[in-house]
This record gives structure tokens, C-alpha cells and sequence, in this order.
């Protein structure tokens, strides 16, 4: 059963009572990274192995995202700035505990090209739910470089094809 979390707007990733915050060097170019991110949706669980599924709704305003381990969201699009940002919120989940949840995408140039890819996990619930997404951090840690690592090996095939 879905319930419904408390809309939070894009300030939320600087003020979020739990914010886990990962970084990662790719090769590709930002504008490639923004396009597998914001525009080529259903990709993502060809990159991110925790997703087994993402469509946009609302006209590209919303998302629907399955994890492969069962939980569901429905997603309302907060950002997307060409080559440089991609955020949403969570605005209804299977998710237990959660009372708000946004994810900001940010991608900078890479200091001798490529890019930097940060992404911001914001989170709020009780104090047990806020405890518990703290000891995620390391498995969080983990799959977003794995997705990283694979997302760049992606746009580099896709590059030479």
C-alpha cells in the first residue's frame, strides 16, 4: 500500500534532517550525463542495478520508480537544468517510516574534462527511520558508484556506436 509524503520543495536537499551526499568522476561530458539522468528514463536499470524500473508521467513532470528489492514511488520532477541539475521528490511510496524524500542530481565539469557527478539523498521521519537511513549510507555508498562506474562505461559505448 502507497501513502502519500509530506511535499517538500528543492531547498529540502540543503535542510533535510539526514542528507547522504556521494561523488563521482565520470569521463562523459555533463550533457550526455543530464540526458541518461533526466531524458532517457527508462535506461536506468540498464546502469543502476537497484532500479528495476522507471517511466515518466505528467508529461516528463513526474516519475514512477520500481527498486528491484520491491519498493515503489511515484516522483514529481523539483529541477532539471540542462547539463547541470536533475532533482525530485517522493510524493507517494511503499517505503515504510519515510515522511519526506527528495534526490538531487548535481553535474559539474570535470577539472581536466568529463564530469562530477554529486547526488544528494534527502530524507526525514522519525527518529528510528533517521537512525536507519544513516546505516544505509555504506550500501548506498556502494551502489551509486557501481551505477556511476556503469553509467560511463554506457555513454562510452554509446559514444563509439
Amino acid at each position: 500500500m502507497t501513502r502519500r509524503l509530506r511535499p517538500v520543495e528543492l531547498d529540502f536537499v540543503e535542510v533535510a534532517p539526514v542528507r547522504l551526499v556521494f561523488a563521482a568522476a565520470l569521463e562523459a561530458p555533463p550533457r550526455a550525463v543530464h540526458r541518461a539522468l533526466a531524458e532517457d528514463l527508462t535506461d536506468w536499470p540498464r546502469w543502476f542495478d537497484a532500479v528495476s524500473g522507471v517511466t515518466p508521467t505528467r508529461g516528463g513532470d513526474g516519475r514512477d520508480v520500481t527498486l528491484r528489492v520491491g519498493i515503489a514511488f511515484e516522483e514529481t520532477v523539483l529541477a532539471d537544468d540542462p547539463d547541470t541539475r536533475y532533482a525530485y521528490r517522493v510524493d507517494r511510496t511503499n517505503a515504510p517510516a519515510v515522511t519526506a524524500l527528495a534526490e538531487e542530481w548535481r553535474i559539474l565539469p570535470g577539472p581536466t574534462g568529463g564530469s562530477r557527478v554529486r547526488w544528494t539523498f534527502a530524507v526525514d521521519g522519525p527518529p528510528a527511520a533517521r537512525a536507519f537511513m544513516k546505516l544505509t549510507k555504506p550500501g548506498l555508498r556502494y551502489s551509486f558508484r557501481a551505477a556511476m562506474r556503469a553509467l560511463d562505461r554506457r555513454l562510452a559505448d554509446s559514444a563509439t556506436h
